[in-house]
Parts: structure tokens; C-alpha cells; sequence
């Protein structure tokens, strides 16, 4: 599995994705947690981007993830009594001893298993902590020829002031390997705390996914009913969709 943010990529991660990801996924995940009446988990709670907020807005929900540091910074923005809601462990075997009417895992946390094996140990593992009729949705996105066959060098997709006078900047790279169906991608951070300047580079692989291979992965998990939507607006899938976001009922 590939997944486990460093601190220093940990440390800038709410700057970068609230820029990048806010008003594209939190919408949908925050109103499927609004209107689910009974426990909630996050897998891949990452800083708590969808956790805090949820919590705030008094849903019962639980988190779980595979990096410590993250786990550490969505730690400090609870309230001790409630530092108990988050966990650190794996989509894959985690056990938790309650049941959930909605089990949700946003931004690509499922494409970071890359073993076949591990996405069915994961999927039927979330079927058995769901209660019945309960939901599992996850999103992966949908791959782009182009960048299938070229990759990216060196692309900057963030640069800022992460507070007054100082900056950082992400650049990354990605190479695919299509024997492997991985993408396996490079993250460069820099920065500066006031003279001094820092950079450091996290690598990480990525399982991307086609349609009919989740498809075909779902009906072969305890999983019957599902459906496959092509955007967070709720739209079916399309030849000019973007997204894959699987809904999947006990």
C-alpha cells in the first residue's frame, strides 16, 4: 500500500488541498454524511478536511488512516474527549466493533492499493462493518490518455504563502507504468522559513482504474447493488466525465 504522508508533506497538506480540492468533493461527501442517521467512518481521514466538519456538525463519526503524521494533525484540532474517534489503521484489515450506515473513503484512497488482492480484502472488509442497507463510496478519478502515455514533468500545481513572509511551492512528477497499471508519482516540496529554505521529495504509487475493471472488482466482493456516478454533482457517468464515484449498498 502507498499512502503514508511524511510529516513535511503532512505540514502543508490542509494549504494545498483546501485550494485544490475545496468546492470540488466536500460538498458531496459532507451532505451524504449530513443526511445518513446513524454512525459514520472516514477511511483515509487524512488532516480531518471532511472529519472536523462533519463532527462539528454533529455527525457520529469515526476516522481512520495509515499515517501517523497526518493522524496527528487531525488529532489537534479535537477535543481530547473526542481524540478517540480516530485511528490509525488500514482500509484493508482495520476492526473496528461497531457498525456504520455510511462507510466513506474520498480522494483517491482506494487507488492506493495496488495489489488485486487488497482491493477485494478491502471492499469485503468494509461490507462486514457496514450495517444493513448501509453505503460504502469511494471516488477514483478517470484516467487521461495523454497523461497515461506521457506523464508529467515537473508540473507546479501549488505555490504560496503558507503564513506572512514565507512561502511554499509543490511540484510534481508522474510516470505511468502501463504493464502495471500504476502511476508512480513524485511530489517536490519546497520552502522557506524566513532565510532558510528547505526541499525535500516524497514518492508514492497510484493503482488507476477503468470502468469495467471496478465494475468487475465490485461483483466479484460481497457487494450486489452499486452504481457509478461521472461527477460530484450527481450527473451518470459520460465520455466527458472526470470522476468515478461508486456507491455500493449492503
Amino acid at each position: 500500500m502507498s499512502g503514508e504522508y511524511p510529516a513535511f508533506f503532512a505540514r502543508f497538506y490542509d494549504l494545498i488541498y483546501h485550494q485544490m480540492r475545496d468546492g470540488v468533493d466536500n460538498n458531496f461527501y459532507l451532505e451524504k454524511i449530513r443526511k445518513t442517521k446513524g454512525k459514520v467512518l472516514e477511511v483515509g481521514v487524512g488532516t480531518g478536511r471532511f472529519f472536523t466538519e462533519a463532527l462539528k456538525n454533529g455527525a457520529d463519526i469515526y476516522g481512520i488512516d495509515i499515517s501517523p503524521a497526518m493522524i496527528d494533525i487531525a488529532a489537534s484540532k479535537l477535543d481530547k474527549t473526542q481524540q478517540k474517534r480516530i485511528s490509525l489503521q488500514s482500509i484493508v484489515d482495520f476492526r473496528i466493533g461497531m457498525k456504520f450506515e455510511l462507510i466513506i473513503a474520498p480522494f483517491r484512497v482506494f487507488m492506493h492499493l495496488i495489489e488485486k488482492e487488497d482491493h477485494l480484502r478491502a471492499l469485503n472488509n468494509v461490507y462486514d462493518h457496514l450495517a444493513p442497507a448501509g453505503e460504502f463510496i469511494f471516488d477514483a478519478f478517470v484516467p487521461d490518455l495523454n497523461l497515461l502515455l506521457n506523464g508529467m514533468e515537473n508540473i507546479t500545481d501549488f505555490d504560496g504563502e503558507y503564513e506572512p513572509g514565507n512561502r511554499v511551492k509543490r511540484t510534481v512528477t508522474s510516470k505511468p507504468d502501463l504493464v502495471s497499471q500504476t502511476l508512480n508519482v513524485k511530489f517536490r516540496i519546497e520552502w522557506n522559513e524566513n532565510r532558510a529554505k528547505f526541499r525535500k521529495e516524497w514518492k508514492s504509487r497510484m493503482r488507476y482504474f477503468f470502468r469495467y475493471e471496478l465494475e468487475h472488482l465490485i461483483e466479484r466482493s460481497q457487494f450486489k447493488e452499486y452504481k457509478i456516478l461521472g461527477d460530484f454533482e450527481g450527473n451518470e457517468l459520460n465520455n466527458n466525465s472526470k470522476e468515478f464515484i461508486l456507491i455500493c449498498k449492503k
